[in-house]
């Protein structure tokens, strides 16, 4: 760079792109890069680099997008380790991590292992003794075939394995042509290639390139990328002098060789200009070969696509497509562009694969490890209603209905599973579910069983088996029999209503006399007389007894409506009576949650399970009327006691143990509905789904 050097196009490595960065941001020189994909190499760090093609954020987005398309959770990954290699995995794990999948296991090859047989199987040895089929190799081409030949020897390119390869696969395949050996290698892989949008300019280039060439050298995405670098370059340009741009250097004092050194550092010149140059660069919006080149405020190429290849026989062929704009898709991005964006599931499809042993059957993704590791279950110890998942005093197993449940499902799963239940919990309270699912996430369990509901705050870390119990919250209320004693067939009605019901008597019988006495004999005679005969009349029409006759027509119009408010009365007074003799009854007001929530009394809730976060954050019960219970004694105990002496005027908990405790304590009841829907189910990231199979099954 001793000549003095308005821009610079390259390099093709990454490596070399972050030391040249660091020269021409000094040397204040765009650098214009069509194959450095390294996702590290931004703009904030160097404000004169410029990616002309799409970094490898993207590309490992889309291959997050294709695992977790496939339903699988786990994935190795094999890289150089280099700059590039490091970065690119990196990133995939960020990628697969906001889809909660995981990168289980990842290795990097050296540069200068592509000799070195034994250090590739080395590697890939390691690899098969891993649980996860689904293997990312993002390397180079000269690696990447040895990787592939390793692979087919040691048995890991057949049914049940699934390998990506980043876009140094495809980008070898439009290049050049394989022999048939190599290919052999290669069947059923998944590689991602750069989309470029099919146009009249590409084809008539092609032409010209397989005249020039004559058909003995390809060309790939990155070739059109180069292509329209240097028109991006020559457009910028163009603008540059059009906008008054001149071409002047200056020397810099802070850059000198150093003694005895060959470098000849102080020629470097600084382009007086480079920052007007690098602002038409980055204005530039033209369409090339690659389809329309502009940049975003992240100076990347706005779009990001890649087509989705599968290699088979001596070719291979495209099953879909991956944007940034609409994800997975058998449509091309260009159509999806001139749609409304849509990252629904059910638009995110790709065509059938044909996978690495010949098969159309999706690989499970995951195998049994053969390195002798079990999985680790975890386990909660309760102290509270010990029937649904205890464990043995003084051993390191457990029991107890989800423990048969779980038992019973393993044995039906066509393959051994090794596994070993690990206990979570002190022993002397029930453990915090929440915290014992989130050691999953943490990598401390692979799975967890025992009565673990499923909610949502759970579902959106782990995964749940299909459910094995129905559940749901509901309250719990103490109710008394009282007391039927001789005076019992007062209850039915208050005093109040006794004294309006004897009113209405009289006030009707002195009406009915009032119109019948002129003209009704059975209503006349002397005044003691009348007054029993009003007394009589009204209370024998209770037992609908009445002797005497009514002849007026109001008279009439007023008994029947007086007939059938007493058919009424002796109704309702019968059914209350029947059931203070026969049903016992609340002693709380209590009928259900809303009456709950709208009350001041405190509440009881199981230590541990998620009923406290959910009655305090979505019923929004303040946090100081909820009381922790541990146990069904203490549950009877503080519903006793109610809220005058220290206790609980309800408890609220999931139906399995609350009908668990009714079993044993009949002097509480259920009230109003449930009023959650969830279950239980058995937890992991990965491998019960298939045990949701065996439930299915069984």
């Amino acid at each position: 760079m001793e000549a003095d050097v308005i821009a610079i196009i390259g390099p093709q490595c990454p490596v070399v792109a972050h030391i040249i960065s660091h020269v021409a941001n000094e040397l204040q020189v765009p650098l214009l890069s069509f194959a450095a994909t390294d996702p590290t190499l931004s703009s904030l760090q160097f404000p004169f680099f410029v990616r002309t093609t799409q970094s490898d954020l993207y590309q490992m987005t889309a291959v997050a997008e294709v695992v977790d398309h496939y339903g699988w959770k786990e994935v190795i990954a094999i890289f150089i380790d280099d700059d590039g290699g490091r970065n690119g995995v990196s990133a995939l794990s960020d990628k697969l991590a906001e889809r909660r999948c995981k990168l289980s296991f990842r290795v990097g090859i050296q540069p200068d292992s592509i000799g070195n047989r034994e250090a590739i199987m080395d590697i890939l040895v390691k690899v098969a003794l891993m649980e996860s089929r689904i293997i990312v190799l993002h390397v180079n081409s000269n690696i990447g075939f040895k990787v592939f030949s390793v692979a087919k020897y040691l048995g890991m390119m057949g049914n049940g394995y699934a390998w990506i390869a980043t876009d140094w696969l495809s980008s070898f395949l439009d290049s050049a042509s394989l022999p048939p050996e190599t290919m052999d290698t290669i069947q059923g892989i998944l590689t991602l290639r750069q989309h470029t949008p099919d146009s009249d300019q590409k084809r008539a280039f092609f032409s010209k390139w397989n005249k020039i060439s004559g058909g003995s050298l390809g060309l790939n995405s990155y070739g059109l990328y180069a292509y329209d670098s240097v028109w991006l370059l020559a457009h910028a340009l163009d603008a540059f002098f059009n906008q008054g741009g001149v071409i002047s250097f200056s020397n810099d004092s802070r850059i000198r060789s150093m003694a005895g050194s060959t470098l000849n550092l102080q020629a470097m010149s600084i382009f007086d200009d480079g920052m007007f140059l690098l602002k038409n660069i980055l204005q530039s919006n033209f369409v090339g070969l690659t389809g329309l080149l502009k940049f975003n405020s992240d100076r990347s190429l706005i779009l990001p696509a890649y087509d989705i290849i599968n290699v088979l026989g001596t070719g291979f062929r495209r099953i879909g497509y991956w944007s940034n704009y609409s994800g997975l898709s058998t449509i091309s991005p260009e159509t999806l562009y001139t749609r409304p964006p849509n990252r629904s599931s059910a638009s995110q499809n790709l065509y059938s694969v044909i996978w690495p042993g010949e098969t159309l059957s999706k690989p499970r993704g995951w195998v049994f490890p053969n390195n002798g590791k079990q999985l680790r279950i975890g386990v909660p110890n309760r102290v509270g209603y010990r029937e649904f998942v205890s464990r043995v005093q003084g051993t390191d197993t457990f029991k107890g209905f989800c423990i048969d449940v779980f038992t019973a499902a393993v044995n039906l799963l066509p393959y051994a599973v090794p596994y070993k239940f690990i206990s979570y919990g002190d022993g002397l309270k029930n453990p915090n579910y929440m915290e014992l699912v989130n050691k999953i996430t943490t990598g401390d369990f692979d799975a967890v069983v025992g009565d673990i509901s499923i909610v949502t705050n759970r579902t959106k870390i782990v995964d749940f088996t299909q459910p094995y119990v129905s559940s749901g919250l509901v309250v719990l209320v103490p109710f008394k029999k009282q007391n039927t004693g001789a005076w019992a067939f007062l209850r039915p009605f208050s005093p109040l209503m006794w004294t309006v019901t004897g009113s209405f008597f009289l006030v009707v019988g002195v009406v009915v006399w009032i119109l019948e006495h002129r003209i009704n004999d059975d209503f006349r005679g002397p005044p003691t007389h009348q007054v029993i005969t009003i007394l009589w009349f009204s209370f024998s029409t209770l037992f609908f007894a009445h002797r005497e006759n009514t002849m007026s027509t109001l008279g009439r119009l007023v008994l029947i409506i007086w007939l059938f408010v007493v058919l009424i009365v002796n109704s309702s007074y019968t059914a209350s009576l029947t059931s203070i003799l026969t049903v016992q009854q609340l002693s709380t007001p209590i009928k259900g949650i809303e009456s709950l929530i709208k009350s001041d009394d405190p509440v009881g809730y199981q230590v541990g399970s998620f009923a406290e976060h959910y009655l305090s954050e979505e019923l929004n019960i303040s946090r100081s009327r909820l009381v922790a219970l541990g146990s069904p004694e203490e549950y009877a105990s503080a519903l006793k006691r109610g809220p005058g002496k220290g206790g609980v005027a309800a408890v609220v908990d999931e139906r399995p143990y609350i009908e668990l405790f009714l079993s044993s304590h009949c002097a509480f009841r259920i009230v109003g509905q449930e009023f959650t829907k969830n279950g239980w189910g058995f937890v992991s990231i990965y491998f019960l789904s298939y045990l949701s199979l065996s439930f299915r099954l069984g």
